[in-house]
């Protein structure tokens, strides 16, 4: 089975008992950027990954998500930031560089500036690392967004904090999904994914300073508190973030950015071993 791993700091509390402790066996791990495993995903590359919450709305007929986790911060979450020239109130019409890296992000720096601000601004695709020399602003996401710059940033805005200041809701920014597909050939695969996820997340409380240990040298480059950072992060999909997933799709959809989600479509084994058995 090929499993997906955003090779992010945010995404490692899920895969450091199966990087560290024990490897899954049948089990290919494919390492990349959110926007990078969402093509995959796409394109039956991948069977079971985490993907940017906003590609649900694409992929919505041919997955379905694992209940119990997620990406999410609810306020301040230091790795997805707007880095800008000037005060956010003055972007109309001003250039604003878009990580390609992250479907989620994208969409919540233009509900917020459209929505919010009424700010209309001439959007392009930048590097994930950019510089503001060729652009007045810049969306930069993941490990990018911790790591040290020389240059000087007059304004940073964490979209995180600005998205619960601003509609009152957290943030979900990865989900976990499954290609439908693939389900009854990779059951007992994906049981063990699972409950590799769930091992590895006692393993974050439990026995922090070890997993951040193995963190920091994985991303030796990263500058921030890997300590605080996982505090900011929620990482079980509570009933309240699914809510605010749903309202985040629902402001996505009225201005046109993504497909209509009704519901979430979870993931249950119950249904797939009990029809094994029948």
């Amino acid at each position: 089975m090929q499993l997906g791993y955003i090779d992010y700091l945010n995404c490692y509390p899920f895969y450091y008992h199966m990087f560290e402790k024990q490897t899954l066996e049948g089990i290919k791990i494919v390492a990349g950027h959110p926007s990078f495993l969402n093509k995959m995903l796409s394109e039956n590359m991948l069977d079971m990954s985490p993907i940017s919450s906003a590609t649900y709305a694409t992929l919505q007929n041919d997955i379905v998500i694992i209940p119990k986790f997620c990406l999410s911060s609810v306020g301040y979450v230091a790795s997805v930031v707007l880095l800008s020239k000037t005060p956010i109130e003055e972007l109309n019409k001003k250039r604003i560089g878009i990580s390609s890296a992250s479907h989620t992000s994208q969409v919540l720096l233009k509900i917020l500036l459209k929505n919010y601000y009424k700010l209309e601004p001439i959007y392009f695709v930048s590097p994930f690392s950019p510089s503001l020399k060729d652009m007045d602003a810049a969306l930069v996401i993941g490990n990018d967004a911790m790591l040290k710059t020389s240059e000087p940033i007059p304004y940073i805005y964490d979209l995180g904090d600005l998205w619960l200041r601003k509609t009152g809701f957290p943030v979900v920014f990865a989900v976990f999904a499954v290609r439908k597909a693939i389900i009854s050939k990779y059951l007992k695969h994906i049981e063990t994914v699972i409950n590799s996820y769930h091992t590895s997340l006692s393993c974050l409380y439990e026995k922090k300073e070890t997993v951040i240990k193995h963190a920091k040298l994985k991303y030796p480059d990263i500058l921030y508190d890997i300590s605080h950072y996982y505090n900011l992060l929620k990482f079980e999909f509570t009933d309240d973030l699914k809510k605010s997933l749903l309202h985040y799709f629902f402001m996505a959809e009225d201005i046109g950015l993504l497909n209509t989600v009704k519901e979430i479509n979870f993931l249950d084994l119950n249904d797939y071993y009990g029809s094994k058995n029948q």
